[in-house]
């Protein structure tokens, strides 16, 4: 990867970034994929349901999500208490989910108005400039933390695993999709510093 991460700019104040088209398209893939998982299991509104009484909808879930990402993005809030933690659930997993791919779209709407074209073309190489307001960065944020999460899910990355992760050859596919893990968590590193300055 080429990205040299976020950066608060001196002037403006703002937070930048500048990504190849690669890389844009990279953030935009994981970012659709994560939306597309929230919002596959979620209830979906009826059209002709009052939006207050949408609102007002806690007919949610009462079980822990059978897809492990999702079961790791939405833990368990009482986990010696079942029926507390149906509740809870009930309660919380609808808007949390929304919450979730509302940030996720948040990143793939903010590369899209920043230039990323719909198809991105590998032998060329553009480059993508992104600028972001203090509570765009913190919506970033919140999103490099669910898709790092999936991940790494997905992946089966522990705590105190580098050795196994660092020991496969390059050609083992989840090398690459470990190197993809570890640079949005760089990215996230730099916007929590960029943040900070």
């Amino acid at each position: 990867m080429i990205s040299t991460g976020f950066e608060r700019h001196r002037r403006s104040g703002r937070i930048i970034a500048n990504f190849t088209a690669f890389e844009a398209d990279l953030l935009r893939s994981l970012a659709s994929q994560l939306v597309e998982l929230l919002r596959n299991e979620a209830a979906v509104p009826r059209e002709d349901q009052d939006p207050f009484e949408a609102m007002m909808d806690f007919s949610g879930p009462t079980t822990v999500p059978e897809d492990p990402v999702l079961a790791r993005l939405f833990p368990t809030a009482y986990t010696h208490d079942e029926e507390a933690a149906g509740e809870f659930r009930r309660f919380t997993e609808g808007a949390l989910r929304d919450g979730k791919a509302q940030a996720a779209a948040t990143v793939i709407e903010t590369l899209e108005d920043a230039g990323l074209p719909a198809e991105v073309d590998e032998d060329r190489m553009v480059f993508i400039d992104v600028e972001l307001d203090r509570e765009t960065a913190h919506t970033w944020m919140r999103s490099f933390t669910d898709i790092r999460l999936a991940l790494a899910t997905r992946l089966g990355i522990e705590d105190g695993d580098e050795e196994f992760w660092l020991s496969l050859p390059d050609e083992d596919p989840r090398a690459a999709a470990h190197d993809i893990y570890e640079w949005v968590g760089y990215l996230q590193e730099t916007l929590v510093q960029s943040l900070m300055s």
